[in-house]
């Protein structure tokens, strides 16, 4: 499996910049790889104007890379803010919105996770509803788990439960006063889920005036770096991830026969 890691910066709330410039991103990997990861919040970057930015899944965002996964021959993952699919009176009063990472493959199917932990330092907390399930992904092949930014801090709700997954990956908005807490942990997901991690972050500066530096990574199941995209710069980079040697690793270091299992309680 060819996973690219595409690393970019993103224009502050300007949902049809970012994807203008993102399809001529796209349109050099035609042919290259078989899932493309963008960063969380790809299309408006870490903004809480939730309520203004929100689209549904049916909206212009998605249904726009939809087209593209279709178009280009490969899958799609990242996140957006995304708005209740409720119809009902509450839903519209209360406008709840989500930081909801999506998983869109070439022949149509869409897989979609709330992000889980909201960053209440940043007040996402306020302007955010949390997801209360993960979603395992079955694409050719492999078993995917999609989370978002804040929830790499957290390890139980990675847990890989008998082997349920082989790839999980990370989309953010981590900034560069603790890139080292992302650099760590990405590793530590790898060796303790024995699985393929994948982690990609933007660069650039913001609207609030945080900074970001990448550090888009590829990770193998012993905890060696695959491949990764140079520190603050816009720029992709593509890791062959073998779903036979991971088995054969499991098989012969099975340390998650000996794991507790947890009940989590929403």
């Amino acid at each position: 499996m060819r996973v690219t890691l595409l690393q970019t910066d993103i224009v502050w709330e300007n949902r049809q910049e970012n994807l203008l410039l993102l399809r001529k991103k796209l349109e050099t990997l035609r042919g290259e790889t078989e899932i493309v990861v963008l960063p969380e919040t790809f299309s408006t970057g870490f903004s809480m104007n939730s309520c203004q930015l929100a689209e549904p899944i049916n909206g212009n965002t998605l249904t726009t890379l939809r087209q593209w996964a279709t178009e280009f021959q490969f899958a799609i993952a990242g996140s957006y803010i995304a708005c209740s699919e409720e119809n009902d009176d509450h839903a519209a009063r209360i406008k709840p919105c989500y930081n909801r990472a999506f998983f869109l493959t070439p022949e149509g199917d869409a897989y979609y996770c709330d992000k889980r932990h909201l960053f209440r330092m940043g007040k996402e907390t306020e302007h955010f509803c949390a997801g209360d399930r993960r979603t395992i992904i079955s694409y050719r092949g492999w078993n995917i788990l999609l989370l978002v930014c804040y929830d790499l801090r957290f390890p139980v709700w990675s847990r890989n439960v008998n082997n349920e997954y082989d790839l999980l990956i990370y989309v953010a908005n981590w900034p560069v006063p603790r890139r080292r807490v992302w650099d760590v942990l990405l590793q530590a997901r790898a060796l303790e889920n024995i699985c393929y991690v994948c982690g990609v972050n933007r660069v650039g500066t913001d609207g609030n005036e945080i900074t970001y530096n990448g550090g888009s990574v590829a990770y193998s199941p012993k905890g060696e770096l695959l491949t990764c995209v140079p520190d603050g710069e816009e720029g992709s980079a593509t890791a062959s991830l073998d779903l036979s040697a991971l088995r054969n690793f499991r098989q012969k270091f099975p340390a998650w026969k000996d794991a507790e299992s947890f009940l989590i309680k929403h």
